[in-house]
């Protein structure tokens, strides 16, 4: 894709995103920050999948709770009183999910664990973290997770103003991302994390430590991850297990590889291409919306291998082949 007209793309999404509110009803609106949201996810995946080769498939995130009363205890956990302080769960946001990621990276791709062998110990993790939050009724609320959000900071996250301004929030965190990311690519930790996707074996040959560059890619994938869950229950104000399992895991893949895994323009649409479609197929269809989900993974696997994001690149190619058996056929025609 040349870059001007990248560039170009890049504006025109832009823009297309900061007049939503003008042409979207209050449903769609509160849609796209949702989905928004879920875009810095995919901006974290972009960089550690496509750009690192990494396929990760657990990226995720005074009274007391009614699940709590419900389950016998009598007072708050210790470990929950951070939540009592905005600004040290503020600053839970990035460092828990960046320094577990980390950790997690460290340890494995030290090992040089890789490939689908790390895809498998990411997605046993996702379903292990779900099921221990299921477990764990008295403390996460068990199946129905966390549903009593009502203020943040003494605003109501149900007021329309708010959820206007959290759209806005939500679209200044995903450019910030996404400006983040272009900034890592042309970097020299973009070009070596690129080298190390394409060539591990000779990068290691060259004396770098891939381990190191693949652990950093990582960790700023678990820092969008938990940017994005943030943002994500502010939007819709809960969260529960079946949200951090196995199925969310999957379509954060799929969205991705719809989008272009290694282009960050391309993951942000794919996103909304495939939730948007997700929520019109399940709202009319609800029994056939995963069949649509795989239909649309197996069609850019076998046809779109590079997603969206590969287009330009498909017409490109196509439109000389085109030309030219056009003007033979024309060539072959009698006289």
């Amino acid at each position: 894709m040349k870059k001007s007209f990248k560039i170009l793309l890049d504006l025109l999404l832009l823009l297309a995103l900061v007049l939503a509110p003008l042409y979207l009803s209050a449903y769609n609106l509160s849609l796209l920050g949702r989905f928004l949201a879920m875009a810095i996810l995919s901006l974290g995946l972009c960089m550690v999948w496509g750009w690192g080769g990494i396929l990760s498939l657990g990226l995720a995130p005074g009274d007391m709770p009614d699940f709590m009363m419900w389950s016998g205890l009598d007072h708050i956990p210790g470990w929950w009183t951070i939540f009592r302080h905005p600004s040290l769960a503020f600053a839970g946001i990035f460092l828990v999910p960046t320094v577990a990621a980390a950790g997690l990276a460290w340890l494995v791709f030290n090992r040089r664990v890789s490939g689908v062998y790390f895809a498998l110990i990411t997605q046993a993790l996702a379903l292990a973290f779900a099921t221990l939050l299921i477990s764990q009724q008295a403390y996460t609320g068990g199946f129905n997770g966390l549903t009593d959000f009502g203020t943040l900071l003494g605003h109501s996250i149900v007021d329309p103003g708010f959820q206007r301004a959290m759209y806005w929030i939500t679209l200044a965190a995903l450019v910030a991302a996404f400006l983040f990311c272009q900034w890592i690519s042309q970097s020299n930790f973009g070009k070596i994390l690129l080298a190390i996707r394409d060539g591990e074996s000779r990068i290691r040959f060259l004396g770098y430590n891939p381990a190191t560059y693949k652990t950093l890619a990582f960790a700023i994938g678990g820092t969008f991850a938990g940017v994005s869950g943030a943002l994500y229950i502010l939007h819709v104000g809960v969260i529960s297990p079946a949200m951090v399992g196995v199925v969310p895991s999957i379509e954060m893949v799929i969205a991705v590889a719809v989008g272009g895994r290694a282009s960050f323009t391309g993951v942000v649409l794919g996103t909304l291409l495939v939730n948007f479609g997700k929520d019109l197929i399940s709202s009319a269809f609800p029994e056939l919306w995963q069949f649509g989900m795989g239909l649309m993974f197996i069609l850019v696997v076998t046809a779109l291998p590079q997603g969206l994001a590969g287009l330009p690149e498909l017409w490109a190619g196509f439109r000389p082949r085109f030309r030219k058996r056009t003007m033979q056929e024309i060539a072959d025609q009698p006289n």
